[in-house]
């Protein structure tokens, strides 16, 4: 029998939450193991869980998801992050790629684009909606003087790959190499652009032309 993959929902609005939690269990997603209020409430809860993936609103009271994300984050480094946004909260979205999350979609999504920003993400990919994303890119453009970074051919198809949602696995079955060399070209790459986690150098890669969104 394969594990179902576990879920902690944060959100102040319980309707939304219970929401989440039934298309969950009725599409048999994955299996929601704990929700959370708000920030702290859900750090209060985080030690007693190991989750696959946790659902993270971003604004929010007593603590918002930013904070919250980012003290989660420093405790543990593996945790899979995915913001639930609205398309008001521009100004949050890159704090929340710097803090560390894996991925942004809308709560006005429809769920089939949930369900996939959850397979993804819980498996160690990345996922962004593609209006957020626009968004994103659109509002922190590259700087003019930046120096140029200059890729070999084989970093390129790392990022590349890096930049569709591949794990360190997949890219390595897909270029013929070992994992451990996936994860040097990975860390190569985030010492290149300065980037300090794999979302913003997605970010990168796109603002840059580097990969066509």
């Amino acid at each position: 029998m394969i594990k179902k993959n576990t879920i902690i929902v944060v959100d102040d609005h319980s309707i939304f939450r219970e929401g989440i939690k039934s298309l969950i269990k009725l599409k048999d997603t994955a299996e929601v193991v704990a929700e959370a209020s708000n920030g702290q409430e859900f750090l209060d809860l985080l030690p007693n869980y190991q989750p696959d993936l946790v659902i993270m609103d971003i604004d929010m009271p007593v603590m918002n998801g930013i904070e919250a994300s980012k003290i989660a984050l420093e405790k543990y480094p593996e945790l899979n992050i995915l913001a639930l946004t609205m398309f008001g909260d521009e100004t949050y979205y890159q704090q929340m790629i710097q803090t560390g999350v894996k991925g942004f979609v809308l709560k006005t999504s429809k769920f089939t684009e949930l369900e996939k920003a959850i397979y993804e993400i819980a498996n160690g990919g990345n996922y962004f909606s593609n209006d957020l994303l626009r968004k994103i890119i659109f509002k922190y453009q590259p700087n003019k003087d930046e120096v140029k970074v200059v890729f070999s051919e084989r970093e390129k198809e790392v990022l590349e790959f890096t930049c569709k949602g591949m794990t360190n696995e997949e890219i390595a079955n897909q270029l013929n190499l070992s994992v451990g060399t996936v994860k040097g070209y990975r860390s190569k790459l985030l010492e290149k652009t300065t980037c300090k986690n794999t979302a913003s150098l997605i970010i990168y890669a796109i603002k840059n032309n580097l990969v066509q969104l």
